[in-house]
């Protein structure tokens, strides 16, 4: 670790965040590796983003844009510092192992071997910098799985994600967001602190290995279970629950209502506040195995009774019962609905006239405060701030 105080002279950040002084070298692209070290910056650590001359693919990928700027790569970059280099140029690729070796952390998501040419792979640089946290992502991990691209939709559809999404009728679907990236780099950034943490007993650094497939699979937490555990293969439920009922949407007098109802307590709760108590009593849905097994007739009698009022007064006599339940928005209501109840959902991200609203980070530390100063960076805008730092620590 460099002191924070040093870190922040140089490149203008406060040191503030539980890694502060910790420095990560970025070398990932598209998602999971970048939503990582993300994650890295918005808790202090200092990210340098090394991208190609061409940058970084989502600074491509619109609509949708922000003046001119992919909403995509803004998702994911906050905090960072960009430089372009050229593996391929023997001076470039000098800059990219001088940027390694005064790093705590290295973050890459290459295609298995595909670092080795540069000296770029884990082997190579643990020899040279063996205190060096080192993560590697890959789609389906670096032997039998090697050769396969490591894209969120090809993961959704071989794990068996897109098996139990959608209409039972209907065709397999994928998640309307890439939701096995964010779970991998999810599991990237916690397994590079959990690293960084055992390097303080131990002074070496770790290879953090993570991929999408055994992400997704482990993130499909009781359905992959109902297979390894149960031999039961999940299918398709649409907005069904194969294990908990009433949980699911139901129709109101206007818009559907979703309930999520997960114990007897909060069922008796519901039956009193739809007026009919006495279902709650009834040997057909008085536990929870009992209403899976008569899902359908308990659905039909609650459809009839929520027919009677609109979705937000439903809403309004549940919430206060604390029966588990909510409208079916868009993602402009969920935003809207974060930012009602204090949550902030939206911090502006850099200095200036470049302001640009993200999502805010979704931890609240009792003793930090997460920096917002560093947007999104502009490809290589960061170049000799980069590189006047690495001559003041030759």
């Amino acid at each position: 670790m460099i002191a924070p105080e040093d870190l922040a002279a140089h490149f203008g950040r406060p040191a503030t965040g539980p890694l502060a002084g910790v420095v990560v070298a970025d070398l990932s692209r598209v998602l999971a590796g970048p939503y990582a070290t993300m994650l890295l910056a918005d808790m202090g650590a200092l990210v340098i983003k090394i991208e190609s001359p061409g940058g970084d693919d989502t600074r491509g990928w619109v609509p949708p844009a922000r003046d001119g700027e992919g909403t995509y790569f803004l998702s994911v970059n906050r905090g960072k510092f960009s430089i372009a280099l050229d593996f391929a140029d023997p001076d470039q690729l000098a800059v990219v192992h001088d940027i390694i070796a005064r790093a705590d952390v290295l973050v890459e998501n290459f295609k298995p071997g595909g670092l080795a040419r540069y000296g770029l792979d884990h082997v190579s640089v643990n020899a040279r910098h063996p205190s060096l946290v080192y993560g590697s992502i890959t789609g389906f991990g670096p032997a039998g799985g090697a050769d396969l691209p490591g894209y969120d939709l090809l993961a959704q559809a071989v794990s068996g994600l897109m098996s139990v999404t959608g209409a039972p009728d209907g065709e397999p679907t994928k998640v309307g967001a890439a939701l096995v990236d964010v779970i991998t780099g999810l599991h990237a950034s916690a397994g590079i602190l959990a690293a960084l943490n055992a390097r303080h007993a131990t002074g070496r650094g770790d290879h953090v290995e993570v991929n999408l497939l055994s992400s997704i699979l482990s993130g499909l937490v009781n359905q992959t279970s109902a297979f390894v555990a149960g031999g039961v293969v999940p299918e398709r439920m649409g907005n069904a629950h194969p294990s908990l009922s009433p949980y699911e949407p139901f129709p109101t007098a206007d818009h559907d209502l979703v309930l999520a109802v997960g114990n007897d307590g909060q069922f008796a709760r519901l039956c009193e506040v739809v007026g009919a108590p006495e279902w709650a009593l009834d040997e057909r849905f008085a536990t929870m195995g009992a209403r899976n097994a008569h899902r359908e007739a308990l659905r039909e009698l609650l459809s009839a009774r929520l027919r009677t009022r609109g979705s937000d007064e439903w809403f309004a006599l549940l919430r206060t019962a604390g029966v588990p339940s909510g409208p079916i928005t868009g993602v402009d209501g969920g935003v809207r609905l974060a930012d009602s109840l204090g949550l902030e959902p939206v911090a502006l991200t850099g200095r200036g006239e470049r302001m640009i609203p993200t999502v805010r980070h979704p931890i609240s530390y009792a003793s930090a405060d997460v920096d917002y100063s560093q947007a999104p960076p502009l490809l290589d805008a960061d170049r000799e701030r980069v590189l006047a730092w690495l001559g003041s620590t030759r």
